[in-house]
């Protein structure tokens, strides 16, 4: 399978009389863009402002960060079972304005949930997001709507805008193409080389799954066991994060730090990307268990992989998932990486140890809780009601995990951990 991306550098984002892409300027329509986002009936307003990096802007509280990404006409569906028919995601072309990004915020999260993008500031430096160019979304659902009818508006409303602004790249010459292919785990002329594979968590049921959450394809992993998935499918919209992102946004599936390396690895011949499974954390022993082992036996049977690198969704029932899955893996003689967060908040090492098996010992660090950030006032807050205007507006301090890109479950976090 061949994907094809693409590449449209965003230099500057403003809004115009119409939506276009001048060079590496992106105008937006704030007019026409509303009125598409209102053929919704859930929605009764949508606002939007725009934070461009180095701004003393604070948005929050983020639903998901999305990149603008539109498939080449005729060569598949955008977003997949959400906003297009089913069908494989990951071949074909897809147009991707880079260096800008779409930014949902949900009117509704409560102060407890401060999950924020930092534009400026000391915070802002270990973030990826705060060099892109947002524009962000603040749509007003019905107030009749339950909880999770509103999230699924908001969902709705991001892939949308996501392929609206895109469509402006339609036609014009990418500035790069970054080309993704792999032949699955029966690639030919490459032997000899590591075979690797990549197993990330895509929800954990210790929250349980909305009827309407719309995870993988637009379905929302009730009832799932773990799925071999080929890498291209992460990376073109055929999985999303849920409604409660868990430091995992849609924008680092899309550009997903773990498949990119192993790709990057693959393409100088020093492994074989053989593919890669989804799976999610359970909710009970029995559940979990099931999961570890269907996952650790594709790995081992149907991927016939060396080494795998393991990523998880949440927190530490995740965390443990993770690790047995890694565990066992191990015990069939797969080499294995897993990539944590910090679950402690004290910053001792004994507090932060929720497994210990002598066979898991390859362990990266991608931030966690036991870090806290000063946060200075800012000139401007996108949010989505004035209360949450007022309390974030002002200097405050806040855990690493409370703002994007800084705690990466997906691994684009700038951090690393020392015992001392």
């Amino acid at each position: 399978m061949e994907l094809t991306l693409a590449i449209h550098q965003i230099t500057d984002l403003r809004f115009g009389d119409s939506t276009y892409l001048d060079g590496s300027t992106l105008v937006v329509d704030r007019e026409s863009l509303t009125n598409h986002l209102l053929e919704d009936p859930r929605l009764q307003s949508v606002d939007m402002d725009i934070a461009n990096p180095g701004e003393a802007c604070r948005i929050g509280v983020v639903f998901d960060i999305i990149e603008p990404r539109v498939k080449e006409p005729g060569a598949g569906s955008d977003y997949p079972g959400i906003l297009g028919p089913i069908a494989t995601a990951g071949q074909g072309t897809t147009h991707v304005l880079r260096g800008a990004a779409v930014t949902l915020v949900d009117e509704a999260a409560p102060l407890g949930n401060n999950k924020i993008v930092e534009m400026s500031g000391p915070a802002s430096e270990e973030s990826p997001y705060s060099v892109l160019h947002h524009l962000a979304i603040v749509p007003h659902t019905d107030s009749n709507l339950e909880r999770h009818t509103a999230q699924n508006a908001l969902r709705l409303a991001s892939v949308k805008t996501s392929v609206f602004l895109a469509k402006t790249a339609l036609g014009q010459m990418p500035n790069a193409t970054e080309v993704f292919q792999s032949d699955g785990p029966t690639q030919a002329g490459r032997d000899g080389l590591p075979r690797v594979a990549y197993i990330g968590q895509i929800h954990s049921r210790q929250r349980v799954a909305e009827v309407d959450e719309q995870i993988l394809y637009g379905a929302n992993t009730a009832g799932m066991v773990p799925v071999m998935l080929h890498p291209n499918e992460w990376l073109d919209g055929g999985v999303v994060s849920g409604y409660q992102n868990m430091g995992v946004e849609t924008y680092f599936y899309q550009n997903h730090p773990v498949i990119s390396e192993l790709y990057r690895w693959h393409r100088e011949g020093k492994i074989t990307l053989v593919g890669t499974i989804a799976t999610m954390a359970a909710s009970d022993n029995s559940d979990r268990e099931r999961n570890c082992m269907l996952a650790s036996e594709m790995a081992k049977w149907n991927l016939a992989a060396d080494g795998v690198v393991l990523t998880k969704y949440g927190g530490g029932a995740p965390h443990a998932d993770m690790a047995l899955t890694a565990r066992l893996c191990e015990q069939s003689g797969i080499f294995t990486t897993v990539q944590v967060s910090d679950m402690s908040r004290d910053r001792q090492a004994e507090s932060a140890l929720l497994f210990n098996y002598p066979e898991v010992d390859a362990i990266v660090y991608v931030g966690g809780g036991d870090t806290n950030w000063d946060l200075p006032a800012v000139e401007k807050v996108v949010a989505g009601n004035p209360a949450m205007t007022a309390a974030l507006e002002v200097a405050q301090e806040i855990p690493a995990g409370g703002i994007c890109g800084v705690t990466s479950q997906q691994g684009i976090s700038k951090l690393r951990c020392f015992v001392y």
